[in-house]
């Protein structure tokens, strides 16, 4: 993967003239910086807003907002709206000088912009570069060759930026989306140096098949030029070459030849070569050089069917991902960039929707060179670009990125925000003929409607045309992306006509407010979509999403004796060059060990098959096996850690001291003196020689079901106002009564305090205190119902909890339809209490944990050891936190809990229930026993 960037890289200097021998060759030379990280002072002066009113400096490329100018506004608060009252509309006033070599006089000329928000007038030398440009996201381009000056004569630039656009459609399409309205010149500005007679631009279109095709477009016509193209592989080494005339009284040539047996690019093989087209004239002589990178790979929809890449189906596991950096907006730099690929391919990930309009070049580059499948997006969201302006857009949009073969599909806008009129002009330019999709909408044989239930999914795959929802499970704060996506994953694969489909959203699009305090701003729930934080801080269900998704998952059968079942679910790649390293794992205590470890090779399982790989057999000493998959570049795929047995208790309880001693309802064990109360028989106090711990009033048994239910699971249409309560739990209030709390005596100098109840709920609480002060608890309780949470619980006051470590599945907590991620293994963390969408701390320290062998809860008294019986059930930390809108959830308080229930969590759009089978209520029927053992140090 590396290797490949490299070459991607060494390309690029190629691209921008370092390495130009002579003025044959296209030349580039930077006004700005080349992103974020090494921006250039121009003049500015700013209309309104912060910092206004006056003539000082500032970095280009960059949105102004984040250099102190200007107003931070967000584009829904003026939805619908083309020209509202209060919105934000400074204009930015740019000068900046420049001189150009001596020896490109007599050259052409360009000036380009890679993209300014918005409307953008461009002076030269007091003289108009050309029109008006309209539309944020587009490379535009002024033949500039009449205006500028060479050697050591000064040029002055000067350019007006319109935060708003006069055009309403340019308004609608990306001002008034869910989204931050930034203004400025935020991307790179340069100026291109060509030969007077040029290579304008080319398209290029190279099958699996090996038949390559370009369009090569001069900037004039020619009698007697010629095109001679060389492909290279990427160390340099000539493939193939052939000259093409420049057809007779034309602008252009279109060159067709065949090359044998080309590496194809894909996803998951990612091979690239080398282009070089030279225009030569009617003598001989070589006029222009242009390079380009590009990969031979066929795209096919087949209706009805599925997306075909080289004659294979593939599945999209696709995420959406908007340009963004907290400190610099939508300005990035190639480092960025390439960090964002790596992080989407590091979920096993294999697809991107560029949410809501084209990528800077750099973030195709990177998908060329490592692999991701692309959809390049027009912009709109909702609203629409007008036809005159939309096709100027599109020709901007496809002429600059039409040659990477990264590029799978073209969209035409956002839910709705398509112009129909549009459709046809993706063609006029595109030379392969790539699909074009519209966002939400049933077109160009893809239903890719948005956010759609799981039985509304299911009944989408039944229909003829090819499902593949452009957006779906909404990872606001800690729901969706993950929760759920085991369902639907296992229903898209199972469904011959589902391509998969993109998650919304790849990281949070919190900004730093330069104006309050640096604040991170993710506008309430607008902002905070992301699998990753702002600063791509890892929640939850990236790790969910990364287990789910990995092309190779590994399995341990019911009998393990070193065979484990592997599946391979790459669309192309064997398992032969994938590596799997095991460690056999002993726990002693907080303490890991490793007792036996090594690697083999992967099977050569085949696409889309299943196998085996076989490893030593297991030492009698391990408690658990893990497994790291590799994949052909050494990268990560998933580490498992799969149970082999219970590892000893990390305190084993026991004898040591003398019997404890009872006084009415208090026991004394050795330094530890138990309470119990005599109203309803929970603990009442535990006190040390450190003092009194807040752990009480438990076991309480708890059960509760979502408040817009009916008692038979389903939505309550008899409560009116079942819908303001579907983030909300109503309790089932244990109608018992306490009976009596018992002493006696038990085995091996234990005493047992057992509590007794009646006609509810809880049955028995049975408490065996052993000498040195440990204590076991055995509880019984019958319950028959529909239930999100059910368990036992005791009160703690968070204050006093510091930290916590354990033995089970983390270091992130679970909900019931996302355990997936989390593995087995010692973890810990301290308290921390963060509010979603505002603060970033990860893993969140609340929650419901899995697969708990114990647990120690450090407290301002001491240590509490929480050991349960059996780790099927869930040890429950206080509770998770929503957001401050609590737009997701609102649970119950339920202090330190042993679950047999824990809930699901929903996303933005859909509720619970609606993410499929693992997202359901349980209906419980009958009587629970379960044990924890509990020790205070």
């Amino acid at each position: 993967m590396k290797k490949l960037l490299i070459s991607a890289l060494l390309l690029a200097s190629f691209a921008t003239g370092a390495f130009a021998q002579g003025s044959v060759y296209t030349q580039r030379q930077y006004l700005s910086g080349h992103g974020s990280d090494d921006m250039v002072e121009w003049d500015f002066y700013c209309t309104g807003g912060n910092n206004s009113g006056k003539w000082t400096k500032i970095g280009v490329p960059s949105c102004w907002e984040l250099q102190g100018f200007g107003t931070y506004q967000y584009g829904m608060k003026f939805y619908g709206k083309p020209f509202p009252d209060g919105i934000a509309d400074e204009k930015g006033m740019y000068k900046y000088e420049f001189t150009l070599p001596k020896e490109w006089e007599n050259h052409h000329i360009d000036l380009v912009f890679e993209g300014s928000m918005t409307d953008t007038e461009v002076m030269i030398n007091k003289r108009k570069a050309g029109s008006l440009h309209q539309g944020a996201f587009y490379r535009f381009t002024y033949d500039v060759t009449d205006r500028v000056f060479f050697g050591d004569k000064k040029n002055l630039l000067e350019v007006t930026v319109s935060k708003e656009s006069t055009n309403k459609g340019v308004n609608l399409a990306e001002r008034r989306a869910d989204y931050w309205n930034f203004g400025g010149i935020f991307r790179p500005v340069f100026i291109v140096c060509k030969p007077a007679i040029n290579i304008e631009r080319t398209a290029i279109d190279a099958k699996a098949d090996g038949s390559f095709s370009a369009f090569v477009l001069l900037n004039h016509t020619l009698e007697g030029a010629k095109v001679r193209t060389t492909i290279s592989d990427m160390s340099g080494k000539k493939v193939a070459e052939n000259t093409t005339a420049v057809r007779q009284g034309s602008d252009h040539a279109d060159v067709t030849f065949n090359v044998s047996n080309p590496k194809l690019w894909t996803a998951e093989t990612p091979n690239r070569y080398q282009v070089e087209f030279a225009l030569i004239d009617g003598n001989g002589k070589t006029l222009h050089i242009e390079r380009d990178k590009f990969g031979f790979r066929t795209i096919e929809t087949r209706e009805g069917d599925g997306l075909y890449i080289n004659g294979k189906k593939v599945n999209i596991r696709g995420v959406n991902r908007h340009s963004f950096w907290p400190e610099s907006g939508r300005t990035l730099n190639k480092q960025l960039n390439i960090a964002d690929v790596e992080l989407i391919k590091s979920m096993n990930m294999n697809s991107v929707r560029l949410s809501h309009y084209p990528a800077d070049p750099e973030f195709y580059d990177a998908c060329d060179s490592l692999g991701l499948y692309v959809m390049s997006e027009l912009s709109g969201w909702h609203g629409h670009h007008e036809t005159i302006n939309g096709q100027k857009l599109i020709k901007e949009m496809i002429t600059r990125d039409v040659n990477h073969p990264c590029i799978i599909w073209w969209s035409n806008g956002n839910e709705k925000g398509w112009n129909t009129e549009l459709d046809g002009e993706f063609h006029k330019w595109d030379i392969q003929k790539r699909p074009v999709l519209h966002p939400q909408g049933n077109y160009g044989g893809y239903e890719t409607m948005h956010y759609r239930s799981y039985g509304e999914s299911e009944e989408h795959m039944r229909r003829p045309q090819i499902f593949m929802p452009t957006e779906f499970l909404h990872a606001l704060y800690d729901g969706g992306a993950g929760a759920g996506l085991y369902d639907y994953w296992e229903l898209m694969r199972s469904w011959p006509r589902c391509a998969g489909g993109f998650i919304w959203a790849y990281a949070d699009e919190g900004v730093v407010r330069t104006d309050l305090n640096n604040m991170i701003d993710n506008v309430g729930n607008y902002g905070a979509d992301g699998i990753v934080g702002p600063h791509h801080e890892k929640e939850g269900s990236y790790y969910t999403v990364k287990q789910i998704w990995s092309p190779v998952q590994v399995f341990m059968p019911e009998n393990f004796n070193g065979t484990l079942n592997v599946e391979n679910r790459y669309n192309f790649l064997s398992l032969d060059k994938c590596k799997f390293d095991y460690s056999y794992i002993k726990y002693n205590g907080a303490n890991t060990e490793t007792v036996k470890s090594g690697t083999v090779n992967g099977a050569d399982i085949a696409p889309d098959s299943k196998g085996t790989i076989s490893i030593p057999a297991a030492p009698d000493n391990a408690d658990a096996l893990s497994v790291k998959a590799t994949d052909q570049y050494g990268e990560e795929l998933f580490t498992w850690v799969f149970k082999l047995k219970n590892s000893d208790n990390i305190y084993k309880g026991g004898a040591k001291g003398s019997k404890p001693t009872v006084s009415g309802n208090t026991v004394k064990a050795g330094n530890v003196t138990y309470t119990f109360s005599e109203t309803d028989g929970t603990l009442a106090s535990v006190t040390t020689n450190k003092g009194e711990y807040t752990f009480k009033n438990g076991p309480k048994f708890f059960a509760y079901r979502r408040a817009d239910r009916s008692f038979d699971q389903f939505y309550n249409h008899d409560d009116p106002e079942a819908e303001k309560k579907k983030t909300t739990y109503t309790e089932y209030i244990d109608q018992g009564t306490f009976v009596k709390t018992t002493t006696k005596d038990g085995e091996n100098d234990t005493v047992i305090v057992t509590s007794e109840y009646k006609l509810g709920s809880l049955q028995k609480a049975e408490w065996h205190i052993a000498p040195d002060g440990g204590a076991r608890l055995v509880y019984t309780y019958c319950f028959n119902g529909v239930v999100d949470l059910m368990g036992v619980k005791f009160d703690m006051p968070e204050t006093d909890v510091e930290s916590k470590q354990w033995l089970g599945h983390g270091p992130y907590r679970v909900w019931k339809n996302r355990v997936h991620g989390p593995q087995l293994g010692v973890w810990s963390n301290d308290y921390n209490d963060p509010v979603p969408g505002e603060s970033f701390i990860y893993p969140e320290f609340k929650g419901y944990f899995a697969g708990v062998q114990w647990m120690k809860l450090k407290t301002k008294n001491g240590t509490i050891t929480i050991q349960p019986g059996t780790d099927s059930e869930y040890v429950g930390v206080f509770q998770p936190k929503d957001g401050r809108d609590q737009l997701l959830y609102t649970l119950p308080e339920t202090g330190i809990s042993l679950m047999q229930v824990i809930p699901a969590v929903r996303n933005k759009v859909n509720t619970t229930d609606l993410n499929g089978p693992s997202a359901q209520p349980v209906w419980a029927h009958g009587t629970y026993v379960g044990e924890v053992t509990l020790h205070f140090e």
